[in-house]
């Protein structure tokens, strides 16, 4: 399958599961997360689930940063192709915008070569860390801006499929996808 199939195969998948598969497998991946390897760094960024789209329930895996004494960054939409990126703090506010994704309200704005982990949404990924997210490129934009060593951590529902076809050279290996059963480093 090419991207746009990919996108439309995984987000109908998703929204097929039912509220407790959602919410189990969502808590299987943060317990995942915790034998990763990143938890001696401090600055991590965290998308915050899109409800319409079914995305992994992120706030348990904020909660867990939180405890962890983790600075949190949040990202926003600063245009149809780029993020900016806010950092947590007990008087940001968070609010869905037009597009029903939840944002920070602006707060302390955040240099992407401070991040030293980041979690990324996807919809699909194959057994190389190729990803397909929805299309726009605001990841692949932003992570081009980030220092050359930081940790991509993306989650995923389902396992990899073989190969996504149409990779381009402005395309992100991931270093890690988080399953609800595995753990895949590449």
């Amino acid at each position: 399958m090419n991207k746009a199939e990919l996108r439309l195969y995984f987000i109908k998948k998703r929204k097929q599961l039912s509220a407790s598969d959602h919410a189990a497998l969502s808590l299987a991946i943060i317990s995942q997360c915790i034998q990763l390897p990143i938890w001696s760094l401090y600055y991590f960024h965290l998308f915050l689930p899109i409800k319409k789209f079914a995305e992994i329930d992120t706030t348990l895996l904020l909660t867990l940063l939180k405890e962890r004494n983790k600075q949190i960054v949040l990202p926003k939409l600063k245009s149809s192709t780029s993020l900016s990126h806010f950092l947590l703090t007990d008087e940001t506010k968070i609010k869905e915008n037009r597009w029903g994704i939840p944002e920070p309200t602006e707060n302390m704005l955040i240099d992407p070569k401070q991040l030293e982990v980041i979690f990324i949404p996807l919809l699909a990924f194959d057994q190389f860390g190729n990803r397909v997210g929805y299309g726009k490129g605001l990841y692949d934009n932003f992570l081009a801006n980030c220092l050359p060593d930081v940790i991509k951590i993306g989650l995923s529902f389902f396992d990899p499929i073989n190969k996504i076809k149409g990779i381009r050279k402005e395309d992100i290996i991931l270093d890690y996808v988080i399953s609800p059963k595995q753990i895949y480093q590449f």
